[in-house]
C-alpha cells in the first residue's frame, strides 16, 4: 500500500517538474528606416540638387527622412536663393516647400552657413539649423545614405 502511495505522489510531483512556458511577447511592428539625403552640391549643379530633392520626396513615401544642406548646399537653403530648375523635376522652392509640409526636417550646416558669411536669419522658411542629435534620432530604424 504505501508502494502505491508513494507512485501516487510522484505521478501528482511530475507536472510540477515540466519546464514552465512564458507566453509569447507581442510582436513589436519593424521599426521605419530612415533616409539620410546629403547634399553638398549648389546653384552651379542643378541636377544634383533637383534629383537629390526629388529622392527625398520618393524616400519620404515610406521612410524618415532627413535633408542636410552643407558646402555649396547652403547656396539652396537661403531665403534669397534661386530657383533651381533642371529638365523635369519641380523647382527647388517648391521641391523644399513641399518637404517641408510633409514634416520632413530639412537642415543646414552652421559651419558652412558661417563660411557663406550668412546666419540663421537667412534660411529660407522650414530650413533649420543642423544639430548632431538629428542624425540619429529622425528615424528608429536603420539608416542609409544618399549623398550629392
Amino acid at each position: 500500500m504505501a508502494k502505491i502511495l508513494l507512485f501516487a505522489l510522484a505521478l501528482a510531483c511530475i507536472p510540477a517538474c515540466a519546464p514552465i512556458q512564458a507566453p509569447e511577447p507581442a510582436a513589436r511592428p519593424a521599426a521605419r528606416d530612415g533616409a539620410f539625403i546629403h547634399i553638398t552640391a549648389g546653384i552651379n549643379d542643378p541636377h544634383r540638387v533637383a534629383m537629390a530633392l526629388q529622392m527625398a520626396a520618393v524616400m519620404a513615401e515610406d521612410r524618415d527622412v532627413l535633408v542636410y544642406f552643407d558646402i555649396k548646399g547652403i547656396e539652396i537653403v537661403l531665403k534669397d536663393s534661386p530657383d533651381i530648375a533642371y529638365a523635369q523635376f519641380p523647382g527647388s522652392k517648391a521641391q523644399l516647400a513641399s518637404l517641408a509640409e510633409k514634416g520632413i526636417t530639412i537642415a543646414a550646416c552652421p559651419g558652412c552657413l558661417k563660411a557663406a558669411g550668412k546666419t540663421e536669419a537667412d534660411l529660407a522658411e522650414g530650413v533649420t539649423l543642423a544639430e548632431k542629435a538629428e542624425f540619429f534620432n529622425f528615424t528608429q530604424g536603420r539608416i542609409f545614405t544618399l549623398d550629392y
